[in-house]
């Protein structure tokens, strides 16, 4: 099970015909998240024209736009448009524009609005993002060389190494490959390795 979403908070900016377009993309959860984040944009540029708007989440797949105050269709819709051609989940896209005092026109708008909202989804890095599980492996020193070499051929992320009296081992791997790992893990040890299972949860891997 995954989904693609952004990384990190960006911004961008990009001016068409003396108006300036700042596009903003941001993570986001839940619905108030998304709603947070663009009563806070709308706040910064309280003196912007136009604060357009588009949000998806996964959890009841939700779907809003606004063109706030654009005509119909030229704003929001494109943003959404955006947003929805990348298959993201869980991102809102903010958009500002200030008027530079020549009409757009209706393809215009369309453009600039799309544009604005690309360059803030790109640089805002999206990643895929897989329900993985955390793992603990214990094993002792002369079994660590040939565990880490498995780990490695299962593509399984190695996040960290305790060395003490024995070895613990922290590791992810995707959740849909658990019962084949746990599996081959017992195979190659003779059934005296096992993991244990600490955290499940939807990750960028």
């Amino acid at each position: 099970m995954e989904y693609k979403t952004v990384k990190e908070f960006n911004f961008d900016e990009y001016i068409v015909k003396h108006s300036k377009f700042i596009g903003y993309a941001k993570p986001v959860k839940t619905k108030e998240e998304a709603e947070n984040f663009i009563e806070e944009i709308k706040r910064k540029h309280w003196d912007a024209s136009h604060n357009v708007y588009a949000y998806v989440l996964r959890n009841d797949n939700i779907k809003r736009y606004s063109d706030d105050g654009e005509p119909q269709g030229t704003a929001g819709v494109p943003v959404l448009d955006v947003i929805e051609k990348e298959k993201l989940y869980d991102v809102c896209v903010v958009v500002t524009r200030y008027f530079g005092g020549i009409l757009l026109g209706g393809g215009g708008l369309v453009r600039a609005y799309s544009h604005s909202a690309k360059i803030a989804v790109e640089g805002a890095k999206i990643i895929t993002v897989a329900l993985c599980v955390d793992l603990c492996i214990n094993c002792d020193y002369s079994s660590y060389g040939k565990i880490e070499s498995f780990l490695r051929n299962e593509n399984a992320q190695i996040i960290k190494s305790d060395f003490a009296d024995d070895v613990r081992i922290l590791c992810r791997i995707k959740k849909d490959n658990y019962e084949t790992f746990e599996k081959a893990l017992i195979d190659l040890t003779n059934g005296q390795i096992h993991s244990e299972i600490i955290e499940e949860k939807f990750t960028d891997f």
